[in-house]
């Protein structure tokens, strides 16, 4: 049996196992992370991982909000984890940036001290879009249960919003200069969209404090791009076969990897630039690019490619009515919305997504990317679709997702089956009310005004656009020829 990874065994690593190059004893901690994922654990820790061969002040302190799992796996590791890229001959690495993970819900002080400590430079976030509490609109839902709570109870919060507001302020209060705090979650505007839900929690709390946070902390806006297949049976194995030890979490991502942020004089605390981090004051190009082309196709191919009998995105890309779908989709319906300004080649990032996505290397299971549609589809396909009708062009295949989506959730309701989903019940419900008549089903959908806003729902062009692909997509996903042509 092989030995299990941790500070005493990493030594023992087989030749050619990649590992920190640094003392992790002699590093502190001065960024804080909230939500330890597979995401931010194949991202932004790799990249604190590099900071730290030349730079001993990037340590983290995660912190993970709902679930005990990933501290559980990697508590008896001493954190460590590997990181595998999925490429020809690329290396595993054991990364030792992460010092500590802390449960939120039953170590609510020990983040507080975190956040409040003068080390403390930097704040990040990938909670996904559910964990900021939102309404449809995209302000803070004051009405979410956890925001009432941690009205009611600011020094025991349960959501991350309550989180920063009671850090900040403690951290106000002791005198403690302001850090950046930065989302790294797909929301459109994201560094703004946080600001604005942090301080209208810290108005009904404070004024003054609310005040000081719109003036003085940084919300830089990003943009993060890694596609990260879950962890499964295949990477342990892989892991063990590599370095001869065992991890009980590790994690897997591609070999592309890019972060994206706001250049705010806040933000330079680090040398960013030498672990391949871009800084500019145009992150909406990058943001906008992702969000509209990558993400929106990702959730194209799992809605629709889930009803076709698909599991992976690259074995969806072998479909080819489908993978012709999704390329004209990019091309001919999102691209109009984009404008690259010079500082991104839209024609030559759709090549390279395209790429990506047929990487056979890279399982990356639809049925993760169909998580969450219910917060997914406002920020990826909606905004197109209403500017798209706003300018008078054609909706048809920007329709497919979301009716397939739909779709999705009939179908999941009919056979009994499980929807992870923060609207989840109440999706569910919708679906065993449907009955396949696609006026009435998708009409139900629509008038979710916390997925699709009333003047987008009223249009009929897109009521209309919407019923038609339901229709023609039926249980088996057909796609009606004409969407797969471009024009």
């Amino acid at each position: 049996m092989p030995l299990r990874l941790s500070e005493q065994t990493l030594g023992r690593a087989q030749p050619g196992t990649a590992r920190p190059a640094y003392v992790r004893a002699a590093c502190g901690v001065g960024w804080v992370h909230f939500g330890p994922g597979a995401f931010h654990r194949a991202h932004q820790a790799y990249y604190a991982d590099r900071l730290l061969e030349h730079d001993r002040r990037w340590a983290i302190s995660a912190v993970a909000v709902h679930s005990a799992g990933v501290r559980d796996a990697l508590a008896p590791q001493d954190y460590l984890y590997c990181l595998a890229e999925l490429g020809p001959e690329a290396p595993v690495r054991v990364i030792g940036a992460l010092r500590e993970i802390l449960l939120a819900a039953r170590e609510p002080d020990a983040v507080f001290a975190r956040i409040e400590s003068p080390d403390t430079r930097l704040i990040t976030l990938t909670v996904t879009e559910k964990g900021y509490c939102l309404e449809g609109g995209g302000q803070l839902d004051v009405s979410h249960p956890d925001v009432q709570h941690d009205l009611a109870v600011p020094d025991r919060p349960r959501s991350v919003i309550g989180f920063l507001a009671e850090g900040l302020r403690r951290r106000h209060a002791s005198g403690q200069p302001p850090c950046a705090v930065v989302s790294c979650d797909n929301l459109a505007q994201n560094g703004p969209t946080l600001r604005a839900a942090v301080t209208a929690f810290a108005a009904r709390r404070s004024g003054e404090l609310a005040r000081w946070i719109e003036r003085e902390v940084a919300f830089p806006r990003t943009m993060v791009d890694s596609i990260t297949p879950a962890t499964d049976e295949r990477l342990l194995a892989r892991v063990t076969q590599a370095t001869g030890l065992t991890d009980a979490w590790p994690v897997q991502r591609e070999m592309f990897t890019q972060w994206v942020i706001e250049d705010l004089p806040q933000v330079r605390v680090a040398d960013w630039a030498s672990v391949g981090v871009q800084l500019t004051n145009d992150v909406g190009v990058y943001e906008r690019a992702k969000l509209r082309l990558l993400n929106a196709a990702h959730s194209t191919l799992a809605y629709v490619g889930l009803l076709r009998g698909h599991t992976t995105v690259a074995e969806a890309m072998i479909d080819g009515p489908l993978a012709r779908l999704v390329e004209h989709l990019m091309r001919c319906d999102i691209t109009p919305s984009l404008a690259g300004g010079g500082v991104i080649d839209i024609g030559a990032y759709i090549e390279a997504t395209l790429g990506r996505f047929r990487n056979q290397s890279v399982r990356h299971q639809l049925e993760q990317i169909a998580w969450d549609g219910s917060k997914k589809l406002p920020v990826r396909l909606l905004p197109t679709l209403a500017e798209a009708l706003a300018a008078g062009r054609p909706v048809e295949r920007l329709a497919v997702p979301v009716a397939a989506w739909i779709r999705f959730i009939v179908e999941r309701a009919r056979a009994g089956g499980e929807l992870t989903d923060p609207l989840a019940e109440q999706l569910l419900a919708l679906g065993r009310q449907s009955t396949g008549d696609p006026r009435g089903d998708v009409a139900r959908f629509l008038a979710l005004q916390a997925v699709f806003p009333a003047q987008l729902a009223a249009v009929p062009a897109f009521a209309g656009a919407v019923r038609e692909a339901y229709r023609s997509l039926s249980a088996a996903g057909a796609i009606p020829p004409r969407l797969c042509a471009a024009g």
